[in-house]
């Protein structure tokens, strides 16, 4: 295939591979899933938590995230693990590589 100087080619994935938006998500939702694993204690909301970063892991492993999907997700892990101080650190790189990607489009 011919490009010309200073073009890139466009993958039908939508979003590349090496977005660094996409691999800060992934690193970020398996650090919770690790620190979530391995806290000891029991909550109600846990199960939630759990079920919510598998979808959040999917959509960054897609390549082609839903904004709308990853706050929704966001979300739910907030407030299934919001009292648990001790994963705070790890729910906040969450949510920071979500907010990497911008606001819901309109």
């Amino acid at each position: 295939m011919l490009r010309s100087v200073g073009q890139t080619q466009v993958t039908s994935s939508g979003t590349d591979p090496q977005d660094p938006r996409v691999t800060a998500l992934g690193v970020a939702v398996r650090r919770l899933r690790r620190e979530l694993a391995g806290h000891p204690g029991r909550f109600p909301d846990r199960d939630i938590a759990d079920r919510e970063l598998v979808v959040l892991a999917a959509l960054a492993a897609s390549g082609q995230p839903d904004i709308c999907l990853m706050r929704r997700s966001l979300l739910l892990v907030a407030g299934a693990i919001g009292s648990v101080s001790a994963l705070t650190p790890a729910l906040f790189q969450v949510r920071s590589a979500v907010e990497l990607f911008g606001e819901v489009p309109r």
